[in-house]
C-alpha cells in the first residue's frame, strides 16, 4: 500500500509543481478577474470617452426635439446635434470624422417617421438600433394619436398576457423553482464536462508521458497495475479539486466585490439560495463518479498509446461520448420528461450528466438517480478490472496504436504476465 500513496503523491505534487499547471491557473484566473471585472473597467474606459455626436438633419421640423429627449434618457453618450448646413456637406463630415453618423428624418405618406442612417461602415449595430428603437417608439405613439388612443389605452395595448401554469403533477414544481434549477444545472453541467474532458485526458497524457521514457515498465515490475493506475486517477483527480477550488473561491470573491448591486447576496442575486441541498450532494456525486468513469477509461486508453503524439487520436473516441452526453442534457433541460431522455440517463457513460439534470429538473423517485448511482459504481468497478487487465499488459507494448487490436494484444500480454 505504500507504493500506491507514493505513486499517488508524487502524482499529486509533479503535477501541482509543473509550469503547465502554473501558466494554465494563472491564466484562467486572470481572464475570469476580467470577465468579473468587466462593470468597473467599461466603467474607466467609458469615463473619458467622448460622446457620439450624430449630425440630424430634420426635414419634418418636427421630430429632432423629442427623438433628442429620448435618446438622452436612454443613453448618455451619443448627443444628438440638428444640422442645416445640407446633406452633402453633412456626410463630406462624417466621411472627415467630425460626425458619427448622420441621421436624416423624414415622414412617410401617412405623415409617420422615417429615417435615413448614414456612417462610414455598418459594423456596429447598437447605435443604429438603438435609433431605430426610439424611432419606434415615437412612430407607436404618433400612430396612437392619430386614432384618438389615450396613454392608459396604450398601455394596455402592449401590455403583456397573463399567462398561467398550472401542474398537476404531486409536488410539481412551480416555473420560478424550474428557472432557479436550470440556471444550477446549466451551470454544473458545464464544470462536470469541462473537468472531466480536461482532467480525464490528462490522466492519459501522464501515462503516455511515463510508458514513452521506459519507467512505466520499472514502476509495473515494482506495483501492481490497479494501484498504479488509481493512483494515478487519484494524483490527478487532486489536483483537479484543488485548481477547481482556486478558480471557485477567486471568482466568488471577484463577483462578490465587484458586482456591488447584488442585492441579498451572491446567492440570492443568481437565484441559487432555495436550491435543495440533496440537489447539491447529486451534483457531488454523479461529478465525482462520472471523473472516476471517464478517468479509468483514459487511463486505459493512455497505456496503449506509445507516443506522446497519439494521446489525443486515442483518446477521441471518450472524447466524442462526453460531448454527446453534455449535448443531450442540454437538449433535455427544455425537455426533461422525454422518453429518451429517461433512457439515455441510465447509460453509464451519459449518466452523469443526464441523471443529474433530471434531478435538478424533475422530482424524481429516489429510486431512479440511486439507479444511475448504481450503475455508475457497477460500470466503473468492471472498466477498473477490465482497464487493469488491459493496462498491465498495454504499458509493455510498443508500437503503432489501433484501439481494438491494442485491447487484445494487451489483454494476451496480461494473461500471460500473469502465469
Amino acid at each position: 500500500m505504500n507504493n500506491f500513496w507514493i505513486i499517488l503523491l508524487h502524482t499529486y505534487s509533479t503535477k501541482i509543481k509543473s509550469k503547465q499547471f502554473i501558466i494554465t491557473t494563472i491564466i484562467t484566473l486572470t481572464i475570469m478577474l476580467g470577465l468579473t471585472s468587466i462593470p468597473h473597467i467599461m466603467d474607466f474606459v467609458n469615463s473619458d470617452k467622448e460622446q457620439d455626436k450624430i449630425a440630424v438633419i430634420d426635414d419634418t421640423g418636427l421630430l429632432f426635439d423629442s427623438l433628442k429627449q429620448v435618446i438622452s434618457t436612454t443613453n448618455e453618450n451619443v448627443l444628438l446635434v440638428a444640422y442645416n448646413g445640407g446633406q452633402e456637406n453633412a456626410v463630406q463630415e462624417v466621411k472627415e470624422g467630425k460626425w458619427k453618423g448622420l441621421l436624416i428624418l423624414t415622414n412617410n405618406s401617412e405623415n409617420l417617421p422615417e429615417a435615413t442612417y448614414t456612417s462610414m461602415t455598418i459594423t456596429n449595430v447598437m447605435l443604429p438600433n438603438e435609433l431605430r428603437n426610439s424611432l419606434q417608439q415615437m412612430k407607436t405613439q404618433l400612430a396612437a394619436s392619430k386614432i384618438n388612443l389615450t396613454q392608459e389605452q396604450l398601455e394596455t395595448l402592449y401590455e403583456p398576457v397573463s399567462f398561467q401554469q398550472i401542474a398537476l403533477e404531486e409536488n410539481a414544481k412551480t416555473v420560478e423553482e424550474l428557472n432557479q434549477a436550470r440556471g444550477l444545472v446549466y451551470v454544473l453541467l458545464f464544470v462536470i464536462y469541462f473537468a472531466v474532458i480536461l482532467y480525464a485526458s490528462m490522466i492519459a497524457m501522464e501515462v503516455a508521458t511515463e510508458k514513452s521514457s521506459r519507467v512505466m515498465e520499472i514502476l509495473i515490475s515494482s506495483v501492481s497495475p490497479i494501484k498504479h493506475m488509481f493512483a494515478k486517477i487519484i494524483g490527478v483527480g487532486l489536483v483537479s479539486l484543488t485548481q477547481m477550488i482556486l478558480l471557485l473561491s477567486v471568482g466568488y470573491y471577484s463577483i462578490t466585490r465587484n458586482l456591488s448591486s447584488m442585492e441579498g447576496g451572491f446567492f440570492d442575486f443568481f437565484g441559487f439560495h432555495n436550491v435543495p441541498v440533496l440537489t447539491i450532494v447529486y451534483a457531488f456525486v454523479f461529478f465525482i463518479l462520472g471523473y472516476f468513469l471517464y478517468a479509468t477509461l483514459a487511463a486505459l486508453l493512455g497505456s496503449l498509446v506509445s507516443r506522446i503524439e497519439d494521446v489525443q487520436q486515442t483518446i477521441t473516441p471518450m472524447t466524442l461520448l462526453i460531448v454527446a452526453g453534455f449535448m443531450i442534457a442540454m437538449f433535455g433541460l427544455g425537455a426533461p420528461d422525454k422518453t429518451f431522455i429517461t433512457i439515455t440517463s441510465y447509460i453509464p457513460f451519459f449518466t452523469p450528466m443526464i441523471m443529474f439534470m433530471r434531478v435538478g429538473m424533475l422530482n424524481l423517485p429516489a429510486w431512479e438517480p440511486l439507479l444511475g448511482v448504481g450503475i455508475l459504481l457497477a460500470t466503473i468497478i468492471i472498466m477498473a478490472i477490465f482497464g487493469a487487465r488491459v493496462y498491465r499488459g498495454g504499458v509493455l507494448m510498443y508500437g503503432k496504436t489501433s484501439i481494438l487490436k491494442d485491447i487484445k494484444k494487451a489483454l494476451q500480454f496480461s494473461k500471460n504476465e500473469s502465469r
